[in-house]
């Protein structure tokens, strides 16, 4: 199932704020665990440690399928990089156990320790390429050319250690420490550099993905910051303890699972994130479906209706019936445009060039001028952008058809109670106490859209002098 890239609905804490957490928790347990000669920092439990590390694996494998579907789609080097890195972890996490068991005992002490290490060591190294390359992509051949490199590296870095296994030296004792409260930082040079080496490119891997996050990046991304800062400081508790003995549980396991569960819950609210996206992906598409619909079919035939009635009207010398015909095929194009309109444009579309173009398209058919000022700090959710811009269509178009306006002026503004908008024509203008026009569906429809915004509508004109159009919310 690929993922997609889409922010979340949800309400979720900022990618510092997720990060510090993370640092805080991992900074916390550990100075506990080294100030507090109380605590245990291991506890033989051979159970709860196989169930960690199942559960750890299952979630890498998860994050891992997910980014492997999202890589198939945006072909960027750092799912690729995260993908290969979470896919060895899960395999050490679920063959560890195994191989330490069916191996002998010298066995055990090294290929059965460096096997693991080696390979969580290129995993760390292949998160924090990861975090460093941000949003590169690849071309399909240099995707199947680095899948086939990161399986050859692996495969042959599995060979080599089978191979070396009776020169490899012993990494650590393997009998259990004698205290379980007091730090053992004893080992192979190279066991503990592994170790540290590792802690560090998690840690630096955490910030690079917290800067990524700031910057606007997919929840995934974002929950990688803590959660690669709880693997780091468990390979850190691992060097300071090093977890050789599988029938044991440390708190290096308590904060590797820590982090793998921040790996978890990023890959559920990636998931959401995605189908989310995809339904509002198929509302617009439908939206511009219908769009197409009524341009081809409704407004061409309006267009015409409309044309034949001016011919008719030319032809009876102006009857009064066919100007109704003519009034209402003016009012059925506009609605079928507005609709168009509201169907296919951008819902994410600026209040003020949304109110730009409704007048600017009325006043174009009419060839009428419109002067338009517009107050750019004044914001309105997508409901109220759709009112807004057919109260402007409709005042537009009344001022135009009706009042025989030359030059029609727009203007919103924020005030210090709410909103404006302000439309005002130099028109005949009209008698408001005239049945006719009182209650006309034009104001009507006006008014009732200003009170859904929530909001008032108020049309001020007197005969001869214009006619003002007033909305607040």
């Amino acid at each position: 199932m690929p993922v997609g890239g889409t922010t979340s609905r949800t309400t979720t804490p900022g990618a510092p704020v997720l990060t510090a957490a993370g640092w805080a928790v991992g900074v916390g347990c550990t100075a506990i665990i080294l100030g507090t000669p109380y605590l245990r920092f291991g506890y033989h439990s051979p159970e709860l440690h196989l169930v960690l590390d199942s559960v750890d694996a299952c979630i890498a494998l998860l994050l891992a399928y997910l980014l492997i579907g999202r890589l198939r789609r945006t072909q960027r080097l750092q799912d690729l990089l995260l993908a290969v890195g979470l896919v060895l972890l899960a395999l050490v996490g679920l063959c560890a156990a195994l191989v330490v068991h069916r191996l002998a005992g010298d066995d055990r002490q090294t290929v059965g320790v460096w096997l693991p290490v080696v390979v969580r060591t290129v995993a760390s190294g292949l998160f924090v390429a990861a975090a460093l390359t941000a949003h590169r992509q690849l071309s399909h051949q240099q995707l199947r050319r680095g899948t086939g490199v990161a399986v050859a590296a692996t495969a042959a870095t599995v060979v080599l250690l089978w191979v070396a296994r009776d020169s490899l030296p012993v990494a650590v004792t393997a009998t259990p420490p004698e205290s379980a409260q007091r730090p053992v930082i004893d080992g192979h040079p190279a066991f503990l550099l592994a170790q540290a080496f590792s802690a560090s490119c998690l840690l630096l891997a955490s910030l690079g993905f917290m800067r990524q996050a700031r910057a606007g990046g997919e929840e995934v991304v974002r929950w990688l910051g803590p959660g690669c800062a709880l693997l780091g400081f468990a390979r850190v508790n691992y060097l300071l303890f090093p977890s050789l003995y599988s029938g044991w549980f440390y708190t290096g396991d308590l904060l590797r699972t820590a982090g793998y569960a921040c790996l978890l819950v990023g890959a559920a609210r990636e998931i959401t994130s995605y189908w989310a996206a995809r339904a509002d992906v198929a509302v617009v598409e439908d939206r511009r479906r219908l769009a197409r619909e009524l341009h081809d079919g409704v407004v061409q035939e309006l267009s015409w209706i409309k044309s034949e009635a001016r011919v008719l009207s030319r032809a009876a010398d102006g009857a009064p019936t066919v100007q109704s015909i003519l009034d209402a095929s003016d009012r059925a194009l506009d609605e079928a445009r507005a609709a168009v309109d509201a169907l296919g444009r951008d819902v994410d579309e600026p209040l003020g060039y949304a109110l730009h173009r409704a007048a600017r398209d009325v006043a174009e058919r009419h060839g009428a001028r419109v002067v338009v000022e517009l107050d750019d700090s004044v914001r309105a959710d997508q409901h109220q952008r759709h009112g807004l811009a057919r109260i402007v269509r409709e005042a537009v178009g009344n001022a135009l058809r009706h009042g025989g306006a030359e030059c029609v002026r727009v203007t919103l503004e924020a005030t210090t109670v709410g909103n404006r908008l302000v439309v005002q024509d130099d028109g005949r203008g009209f008698d408001l106490g005239s049945t006719a026009y009182g209650d006309g569906y034009g104001l009507t429809s006006m008014r009732e859209r200003a009170q859904r915004l929530p909001g008032t509508c108020v049309v001020r004109s007197t005969p001869g002098s214009g006619t003002t159009v007033e909305v607040t919310w």
